[in-house]
């Protein structure tokens, strides 16, 4: 390997070990209604939480006061990955604030949960409850990981694509990955193996889908085996991806260069549909 191949992965490796220690330490704010930590900026990003009893899930709510019509964007729901919580999208959620997405919400699915569907059965009731109380006909979708499986088959299998105009996915494993064999116990890791039937339905044809996709990829994916499968590639969809250069799976979410692209992504979304960039595109980091 050259030198400049290990360098880089060793920076990557650091850097995701150094995020992983933050987010062992934010986890557990995560598992609490997200009230008890309001302050300063949280207070106008994070809101009540409810939870879907089917699937286990919550979702943080923005307060439910009526902003002017086409104020503040579309709402954005994020999603976030296999064991994880709402914590993972701290700065993320800052960032969408700053940049006057006014209406930011976190949809926790359980890690007990057993069926991917299941999971994307009550994003789709979460999202029409969002739109009903904010008034908007569309949202806006980011997954990390799982999340942006779960996210993609509510688009695809649920009818979702009338209701979201864009879906951001980072690392997620459209093809399969085959990292951590030992995990197949879990029944949401076995539907993200190749050839899994979830991913056999994504691969059916989708004629007619409206959502615009837009997928970020890192080369130094230790988590997406190989790295290619984090890349979407669909006849049906339309799709940009995007190749993220220098770091790994668990700096996607929080990384200052993606959260301008995922930015970037929302923003080309306000285009009519079926506008935006499609293709391959890059995002150097290193």
């Amino acid at each position: 390997m050259e030198l400049a191949k290990v360098t880089a992965l060793m920076k990557a490796t650091t850097l995701e070990i150094a995020i992983l220690t933050g987010r062992i330490v934010l986890y557990p704010s995560g598992l609490y209604p997200p009230g008890l930590y309001r302050s300063g900026l949280h207070r106008s990003v994070l809101g009540s939480e409810r939870r879907d009893p089917e699937a286990g899930a919550e979702a943080s709510e923005d307060p439910p006061a009526t902003l002017p019509d086409g104020g503040g964007g579309r709402p954005v729901v994020l999603l976030h990955g296999f064991v994880d919580n709402r914590s993972v999208f701290l700065l993320l959620r800052r960032a969408l604030a700053r940049h006057g997405r006014a209406r930011v919400e976190s949809f926790d699915y359980s890690p007990f949960t057993c069926d991917l569907r299941t999971a994307a059965e009550a994003l789709g009731r979460r999202i029409d409850a969002v739109r009903e109380r904010t008034g908007r006909a569309e949202v806006d979708l980011v997954g990390h990981s799982l999340g942006g499986l779960i996210a993609r088959y509510y688009v695809q299998r649920l009818g979702g694509d009338t209701r979201v105009r864009t879906l951001v996915m980072l690392g997620t494993p459209h093809e399969g990955t085959t990292v951590a064999r030992l995990a197949d116990a879990h029944p949401l890791v076995r539907q993200m193996r190749p050839g899994s039937e979830v991913l056999r339905e994504l691969a059916a044809p989708a004629q007619g889908c409206r959502t615009r996709f837009v997928s970020f990829w890192s080369d130094l994916d230790q988590i997406m085996v190989p790295v290619e499968t984090a890349r979407l590639a669909h006849p049906d969809l339309l799709v940009h991806n995007v190749r993220v250069s220098g770091i790994g799976h668990l700096a996607l979410p929080v990384h200052p260069t993606v959260a301008t692209g995922i930015l970037e992504a929302l923003d080309a979304g306000e285009a009519e549909a079926g506008e935006g960039p499609t293709g391959e595109g890059t995002a150097s980091v290193a």
